[in-house]
């Protein structure tokens, strides 16, 4: 696993993290509420803390979420890509909830072998736990922690449905009020893509298309790129200027995607016959960034950059090269460039005065 996509999924398991936390929090002062000043639980006559109850519940919260985020990013994802949205909440919902038991049972035999200072596997101390079994309180917590995972999980996949930035920026109500940004937009587009189409059948070619997309996903995610909009057989994607120009991001994510398909190549022409090229046009500009719609909701932007980016993208094909970049981008990339460009003309805007100086870029 490289280092990039290591710190991915340590990020996105945080917010599992803090899921379980916010529960496990509501929990002890609901444990609270209902026990008082009681000294013992009634059920087990174990002794009873409020604060041990608090801060070990807490650890054990956050802890457990970012174990089911860890092994939902990893592992459980990838089982599931191409399954209905119920047909995986259903799935895994049944996963966890046997997991949470098994864990529960284990801890319990654990708990009680140390009490009873007898074997693990004593019949005493199997007794002890099938006792506790038939307690509503055993079946409770089960049920309390299958309803903590079950909302852990739907926040996931909402989180994947709609994307991760658009998803916290709706919560935390960022352009509920349109704001004014500072944005660099890639245009990526795939070549001949209309010859494909009708070369390989339109119901081969979406296949082709779905995943031309996912092997794109990596490149645009270690590059800290958001995808704004899916057109066709176009992918936009956007970075705040700072996070694009670091490192050359927004520059590095253009290359990452021609590894990811070189390295894919093969793969392509065995199942379609073809292996896919793009082109990509890049700019940086204002944009106006609101929340609009009342039946779907949804996060646009506006500005002149939009169109520019379009059409020094469409101006690839005028010159024949793979990548085009606006000066006015290139000028604020890193000077130790992994990367060679050349100035190839200007771009004209209709009811614009000044040109834009376009440059193309090679690796």
């Amino acid at each position: 696993m490289s280092n990039a996509k290591y710190k991915r999924y340590l990020k996105q398991s945080i917010p599992f993290g803090i899921i379980w936390l916010v529960f496990a929090v509501v929990y002890t002062f609901l444990e609270f509420g209902i026990l008082g000043d009681s000294k013992y639980y009634p059920s087990t006559g174990n002794l009873y803390d409020f604060k041990s109850s608090f801060i070990h519940s807490c650890i054990a919260g956050f802890l457990s979420g970012f174990i089911q985020g860890w092994i939902e990013l990893v592992w459980l994802r990838k089982l599931f890509i191409n399954r209905a949205l119920w047909v995986k909440v259903v799935v895994k919902s049944i996963f966890y909830v046997s997991f949470i038991l098994i864990v529960l049972i284990i801890f319990s035999l654990l708990a009680n072998s140390r009490l009873l200072k007898l074997g693990l596997f004593d019949p005493l101390v199997i007794r002890s736990l099938y006792v506790f079994m038939q307690e509503f309180s055993f079946w409770s917590v089960v049920i309390y922690l299958g309803l903590i995972s079950f909302v852990a999980l739907l926040f996931s996949e909402i989180r994947e449905y709609v994307g991760m930035g658009v998803l916290y920026n709706f919560l935390l109500g960022k352009y509920h009020k349109p704001k004014q940004e500072i944005r660099i937009f890639m245009f990526l587009d795939m070549k001949a893509s209309t010859t494909i189409a009708e070369s390989i059948g339109h119901k081969q070619y979406f296949k082709l298309i779905k995943k031309y997309y996912a092997d794109m996903t990596d490149a645009i995610l270690e590059t800290e790129g958001e995808i704004y909009q899916y057109v066709g057989d176009e992918i936009v994607v956007s970075w705040p200027e700072r996070k694009g120009i670091q490192h050359n991001n927004c520059i590095r994510c253009f290359k990452k995607i021609k590894d990811a398909f070189e390295k894919n190549k093969q793969e392509y022409i065995l199942e379609f016959g073809i292996a896919p090229d793009f082109k990509a046009g890049y700019h940086i500009g204002e944009v106006t960034i609101g929340e609009i719609g009342n039946i779907k909701k949804d996060i646009i932007y506006t500005g002149d950059i939009l169109n520019t980016t379009a059409r020094i993208q469409a101006t690839c094909n005028t010159y024949k090269t793979k990548v085009l970049i606006s000066e006015k981008l290139l000028l604020k990339l890193s000077k130790e460039k992994d990367f060679t460009h050349t100035k190839i003309g200007e771009l004209e805007l209709r009811g614009k005065k000044e040109l834009v100086q376009l440059h193309s870029i090679s690796f």
